[in-house]
């Protein structure tokens, strides 16, 4: 392969990435704070790096997978991190979510430094990151787009280019803002079906083959049903994302009721059970208050792809 890349941020859905880029035959240099998890990716065939800023100089691009715009910042920027190591036209490539101000003023940074940025969130869920099988979403030059569209489609089955940097910031945020809504409503139709006297399994599949139907309720309501939750995604990433959405609402001058009452309920969620808690365990609020919970035989812990 042309192309060398460094990997930052090697979490449940980094390093899902970074392997996807290992098994399609591109020399990756890892970092991450966890050991365990850079280990598990020098066990695949990636190179351990001391610090972002190492990583950077070995590969020449970069890609980053981090829970936060000012865990971003810090590596982008902060000392060891990826402009440190970077050189005069390479690569940064975030594909952490962000705010669209965020990651307008991080690519000014990197801009700055002679280095060029794409956005590139995605979406999907950490099941289809384990197979290649998320979609990007991204946001910059399209010939930048082209020159690294081989490793990001190694990493996700379909990207679309969404326009200068910052575009995919929204969108990205937009489909976040709709799955943790259809979270919401997926439980209440469950516990409806459920305190109605319906068969829940039955019911899952009712819904699945109906005009009700989610591509959260398709996936998430079946960790629910297990009783595991198990989705890999917390609440305080949750809230996180809601709290973008709802920043882009006021500054769209765009009313967002449902978003506003969804934040509400994970705020609600986070105090109960801590924003380390599956985002999935927002549904447990609602068997809590019932009194009951909605479990049915034949679903798996963990999403299967």
């Amino acid at each position: 392969m042309s192309e060398r890349y460094a990997f930052i941020g090697l979490g449940h859905l980094g390093g899902n990435l970074a392997a996807s880029l290992i098994r399609n035959g591109f020399a990756v240099t890892v970092f991450d704070r966890d050991p365990a998890a850079v280990e598990r990716l020098v066990a695949l065939g990636a190179t351990a790096a001391s610090s972002p800023a190492e990583a950077a100089a070995r590969a020449g691009n970069a890609i980053t997978c981090l829970p936060s715009p000012k865990v971003s910042e810090a590596v982008l920027a902060g000392p060891g991190g990826l402009l440190e190591g970077l050189p005069t036209g390479g690569t940064w490539i975030e594909m952490s979510t962000n705010g669209r101000d965020e990651i307008v003023r991080l690519a000014a940074l990197a801009s700055a430094k002679g280095v060029e940025t794409l956005e590139c969130p995605v979406t999907g869920g950490v099941h289809l990151a384990a197979v290649g099988k998320i979609t990007a979403l991204v946001g910059g030059d399209a010939a930048l787009y082209a020159r690294h569209r081989t490793a990001i489609e190694a990493m996700c089955a379909k990207s679309f280019l969404m326009g200068p940097i910052g575009s995919a910031a929204v969108i990205k945020v937009i489909t976040n803002m709709l799955a943790f809504i259809h979270l919401v409503a997926a439980g209440e139709a469950l516990m409806l079906a459920r305190q109605g006297g319906l068969d829940l399994a039955q019911s899952y599949h009712a819904i699945v083959a109906s005009s009700g139907n989610s591509f959260v309720h398709e996936t998430e309501s079946q960790l629910v049903l297990n009783g595991s939750y198990d989705i890999g995604f917390t609440m305080d990433l949750a809230l996180k994302d809601l709290g973008f959405a709802l920043g882009m609402g006021r500054d769209f001058g765009v009313p967002l009721d449902l978003a506003s009452r969804v934040n509400a309920i994970f705020e609600q969620g986070k105090q109960e059970y801590g924003g380390a808690a599956w985002s999935t365990q927002i549904i447990k609020l609602l068997e809590d208050a019932v009194g009951t919970d909605l479990r049915a035989p034949g679903f798996p812990a963990k999403l299967e792809t």
